[in-house]
């Protein structure tokens, strides 16, 4: 039954039945009327692949029931949080700064659900050991369905933790590390840690940074400002700061463990000046936050009292792991986008036809359907193999991008209606910008690519993980696994060719070469997990999608811009649908 009141206006003479029917509020149920694995083939195709039949048996009801929780009250979590964000209570009643974030009652209440049913918990872990669940894939499924409704939550409630915990294992005195040990007990996904670097100069540049700290027995003493700190109503901080002496520069920076209470129980120098007033991501508080006098500990080896000009360098190790969840955040906003888009797009109705039925709203689905599952393919197959030095740049390059638009054509999918906060995909476009930002823009990670090319050599097993995905190309897919070997000798030699560049234009080549890597690591994933499919499920459609794909971003279309070529994306639209979303 309709939940609304139907007025005058629903009977005017011109009004009909079928034309009311069309704007009946009850038939755009959209995503969040779905349990977000059991409708999504594409992670069932994943799981099955990378746990196996036996494990996923085990596994499947785990999933289905992360599943309904993403799509059901992490969903609507987030959007009354999104209405109602974090506040800042400065002082206390005495005019005290007590520098208090207060979180809405609806974060609350999501970070308990998460935090008690995360996949990340150690006693899960053990679990899923214990049943042949490879950890790790349980855990990028979470995040990926997590990210769907929210990925703000997954900033307040992940970022920073790991390596909070490694390095103060590592470095903190021993009464820290215990502190630390029960800050996350629960495991390192509970909220309670936060990476400190940008400042007002930017966070880029980190060797221009301002903080300082100064020795104080085995602690430090920490002054200055960090102009956005996300996550600031956590318990352990890493903060980027100069030791007194040190040199200007990039050596000079070290890592430094902040709790907020001190050794000896009282408020530690930490002062909220203001929350940040987001575009998006409101569940996470984000802050300008001053340190005065904080105590803290250094998070490296300290031979002479300034750190060993390495501890940035053995902290920005951790980052890879950072960037690939930036990465599962943007492929989690463009998922949710796609869905939506799907299902906006069966119910509605124009020109006597639904928009589903309309031949150029079935290509831009189609191309959604693509550039999604090419993406899925880059992050997951990072995520679970971390052994490639190139692979979390170049993934959080394209899946921080297609989060954003993606969510830009799922508004205009949706028209007006997209437009307006009450439907979801406003708020999508508005927490996916961010993606792009965090860990590191486009010229951030393009410059860390060439750095590992340089200093690495790290393209050279890059390569070679294409040349080895191509080898398993299905039979059927000769076509299109020879223009993927081709691309991938072209790309050496486009390699080859930059660095031998003058040096301003080979910094400026970066980004295209980067975007040639990302296109033709997608379509060699494709081309392996079409072989997969053929051999154990006997289907074709992934065959297709990397024929789709490939004919997209790697082919030459000659003058004609490829208009003459065969239209597979409306002859199969079906065998595409099907396998991205099942109601």
């Amino acid at each position: 039954m309709a939940s609304y009141l139907v007025e005058p206006v629903d009977r005017l003479p011109f009004g009909t039945p079928d034309k009311s029917r069309r704007y009946a509020t009850e038939r755009y149920p959209g995503a969040a009327g779905l349990n977000w694995y059991d409708s999504d083939p594409t992670l069932r195709f994943l799981m099955r692949r990378h746990l196996g039949a036996a494990a996923l048996e085990w596994a499947a009801p785990h999933l289905e029931r992360a599943g309904a929780l993403m799509a059901g009250p992490i969903s609507e979590y987030a959007e009354e949080t999104d209405r109602n964000p974090p506040r800042l209570e400065r002082y206390d009643r005495w005019g005290r700064d007590v520098s208090r974030i207060v979180m809405p009652p609806s974060f609350e209440a999501a970070r308990s659900e998460l935090v008690a049913r995360s996949f990340t918990r150690p006693e899960f872990r053990a679990e899923a050991e214990a049943a042949g669940a490879d950890p790790a894939v349980m855990t990028a499924a979470w995040h990926y369905l997590l990210y769907q409704a929210d990925i703000g939550m997954g900033c307040a409630l992940g970022t920073g933790g790991d390596m909070v915990v490694l390095m103060a294992e590592a470095f903190a005195p021993e009464d820290v590390r215990e502190r630390v040990r029960e800050i996350f007990a629960g495991g390192m996904f509970s909220g309670e840690a936060a990476q400190m670097f940008t400042e007002r100069s930017g966070g880029s540049d980190l060797g221009a940074l301002e903080t300082t700290a100064a020795p104080d027995g085995d602690a430090w003493r920490l002054n200055g400002l960090k102009w956005f700190a996300s996550n600031a109503g956590g318990s352990a901080f890493v903060v980027l700061a100069k030791p007194e002496g040190a040199p200007d520069g990039v050596r000079g920076v070290s890592p430094f463990l902040v709790l907020r209470e001190r050794r000896d129980g009282g408020h530690n120098g930490i002062r909220i000046r203001r929350l940040k007033d987001k575009l998006g991501t409101r569940s996470v508080a984000s802050a300008e936050v001053e340190f005065a006098d904080a105590e803290a500990f250094l998070l490296a080896p300290d031979p002479r009292g300034t750190g060993d000009g390495k501890g940035l360098g053995r902290m920005m190790t951790l980052t890879n792991g950072a960037r690939l969840a930036i990465a599962m955040m943007g492929l989690g906003c463009a998922r949710r986008a796609l869905v939506e888009s799907i299902c906006y797009a069966r119910s509605r109705e124009a020109f006597g036809a639904a928009l589903i039925d309309q031949p150029l709203m079935r290509r831009k689905l189609a191309e959604m359907i693509v550039e999604v599952e090419a993406a899925q393919a880059m992050v997951f197959d990072a995520t679970l193999d971390p052994s490639l030095r190139l692979a979390p740049a170049l993934v959080k390059l394209r899946a921080a991008r297609l989060g954003v638009t993606a969510a830009s054509d799922a508004i205009e999918i949706h028209g007006g209606n997209g437009y307006i906060e009450q439907w979801p995909v406003a708020r999508i476009l508005r927490d996916a910008q961010v993606n792009p930002i965090w860990e590191g823009g486009d010229n951030i990670l393009c410059l860390d690519v060439r750095r590992a090319m340089v200093r690495e050599n790290a393209h050279e097993p890059f390569l070679e993980r294409l040349a080895e995905a191509v080898r398993q190309a299905p039979p059927g897919s000769e076509a299109t696994a020879n223009l993927v070997r081709l691309r991938i000798e072209d790309l050496r030699k486009a390699i080859t060719v930059c660095s031998g560049l003058d040096a301003a234009v080979a910094e400026a080549r970066l980004f295209p070469l980067a975007q040639f890597m990302c296109d033709v690591y997608a379509a060699a994933l494709l081309l392996e997990q079409a072989s997969w499919e053929q051999r154990e499920l006997g289907t074709d459609r992934k065959a297709l999608l990397a024929r789709l794909y490939a004919d997209a971003h790697l082919a030459d279309h000659g003058p004609l811009r490829g208009i003459d070529r065969p239209a597979e994306d409306l002859t199969r639209f079906g065998d595409l649908l099907a396998g991205a979303l099942t109601l």
